[in-house]
């Protein structure tokens, strides 16, 4: 058997791991609590259409709403909030097709940008998705505050946004290290 590395996933040649770890986890996400919150969405085909579409650099956008999903999950169990409503939310906060470059690239002024518009997106097609409670709608719609007008209306909205900027950063940041690291060990 021969294994390849990327982007901290690591996936069998000639086949995909059943469901990739979140970034730096070495968790088996289907074998642990977390993956109970969101095993009626996680396989759907609108959200395997996100693994085709590179996301902050390195990573696609499937592996970006997991590693938030996942991390928003953690944290939120931590705290006593809606762990559920949180990784589903957050599984779901970028559920939209579109390149963002070429969306800011070609906007005309007056129409809102990827940072607000984006969030409106996903929304809609969550809800086509599967049905949302008012929560996971807040956490969706605001995950982009302070960039969106209103506030979130929740803590879990608060985390969720978090935790977004957070896995941003990972997912730039990581490949970059560990190729640092590789050129240092050479």
């Amino acid at each position: 058997m021969q294994f390849r590395k990327n982007s901290c996933i690591i996936y069998e040649i000639g086949k995909e791991a059943a469901m990739p770890n979140a970034i730096c986890s070495k968790k088996e996400l289907s074998l642990c609590s977390y993956y109970f919150c969101v095993d009626d969405i996680i396989d759907a085909n609108e959200l395997r259409e996100l693994k085709m579409i590179v996301h902050h650099i390195s990573s696609n956008r499937f592996q970006h709403c997991l590693n938030v999903s996942y991390y928003s999950y953690i944290v939120c169990r931590k705290f006593g909030l809606n762990a559920r409503s949180a990784a589903r939310a957050g599984l779901l906060h970028d559920l939209f097709y579109y390149d963002r470059k070429e969306y800011n690239s070609t906007k005309i002024k007056g129409q809102p940008s990827h940072s607000n518009m984006h969030s409106k997106i996903a929304l809609r097609n969550a809800e086509r998705l599967t049905d949302l409670s008012a929560l996971e709608k807040d956490i969706i719609r605001k995950h982009m505050w302070p960039m969106t007008t209103k506030l979130p209306s929740y803590k879990e909205s608060y985390v969720v946004t978090m935790i977004d900027k957070y896995c941003a950063i990972l997912e730039f940041c990581i490949p970059k290290l560990m190729k640092a690291i590789s050129i240092v060990k050479k």
